[in-house]
């Protein structure tokens, strides 16, 4: 029996020799971002753009795989199916089908169970926007559009997503019948609006700016607490509209069972990015806010999103099927 207990203990050892040495070599191949959404929404952008400066301090390449499709869960189911080693890192970690769709449908995951956070990186607001042809010029004015049409079409990024349900919490504050229409991402939305494709919709910043700039979009308020500095325009509640949410959150995570020396890894790096200059006057020009959370703390805090996300869901008795 001693024999046996001593054999243990030597397997044991051994496993975790085996896994020190792993995390000590860690990175020695490129490193996989999966995004859960389409190229060229907010996202992405900023996975791309932290990928840029990446080099500076990764000493394996940065690579992004777009996964797109299912209310963001594939993209997510991924990583999870993965080896737990740190090569396989989810980005956009905290948005709302993390956050908004558990509280809506019974998910494949559990993102507070399954994986483990490495960071925030950024948090985006929420913009109403129209196509710039569109006759109305105010938020009032577009709902008594939309109250004359008895119903309208709205661009939302993924079903369930933030933008899905504050768009929702919109038009039930407004008292209008409104359809959203997802897509795989807050792109399809921002292409679908600036080819006149929906009457309006929600965006973030980075996805908007672009068509703003060039007059093919329209910009109202943002569904924020206070003003986004990024964007010339109110908040819904400054004009009377009582609709704030979290907007879109920009966090990383790997799956649960990932050594915490990877973790940790991953973490310091990736603090190490937000904080290079290069990196910081390009978020300034995409209109994305640097704000960066360490795992632990960005998970108590994403525990209280999720919470008043909860909260949104239940007071305004919003449901999507």
């Amino acid at each position: 029996m001693r024999r046996n207990v001593l054999v243990l203990i030597l397997a044991g050892a051994i496993t975790l020799a085996g896994l020190g040495t792993a995390a000590a070599a860690y990175p020695d191949r490129p490193i996989q971002i999966v995004i859960p959404y389409s190229p060229g929404g907010s996202t992405d952008l900023l996975a791309r753009t932290m990928g840029k400066v990446a080099p500076k301090y990764i000493p394996t390449p940065w690579m992004v795989v777009n996964k797109p499709g299912g209310s963001g869960m594939p993209g997510r189911l991924d990583v999870l199916k993965a080896k737990p080693d740190g090569y396989s890192v989810v980005f956009g970690y905290g948005s709302g089908e993390d956050t908004v769709l558990p509280h809506l449908r019974q998910l494949p995951l559990d993102p507070y169970k399954d994986f483990e956070p490495v960071c925030r990186v950024s948090v985006h607001t929420l913009a109403l926007v129209a196509p710039a042809n569109k006759p109305w010029q105010t938020v009032d004015e577009l709902v008594k559009w939309v109250k004359s049409q008895g119903s309208a079409i709205a661009a939302v990024g993924t079903k369930g997503g933030s933008a899905d349900i504050t768009m929702t919490a919109f038009a039930k504050a407004a008292g209008i019948n409104v359809t959203n229409v997802p897509g795989v991402g807050g792109a399809d939305a921002a292409t679908s609006l600036a080819g006149g494709h929906a009457d309006f919709g929600v965006l973030h910043p980075s996805e908007l700016l672009p068509h703003y700039k060039a007059g093919r979009l329209r910009l109202y308020a943002v569904a924020y607490e206070e003003r986004d500095p990024t964007l010339p325009a109110p908040t819904l509640k400054e004009l009377g509209y009582n609709v704030a949410t979290a907007g879109s959150v920009k966090g990383m995570a790997v799956a649960k069972g990932t050594p915490k020396e990877i973790v940790g890894y991953l973490e310091e790096k990736c603090k190490a990015i937000t904080e290079d200059a290069e990196f910081r006057q390009t978020m300034k020009e995409i209109g994305q806010p640097v704000m960066f959370m360490p795992g632990q703390e960005y998970l108590v805090w994403l525990k209280k999103v999720h919470e008043q996300y909860g909260q949104l869901i239940k007071t305004l008795g919003i449901e999507v099927k």
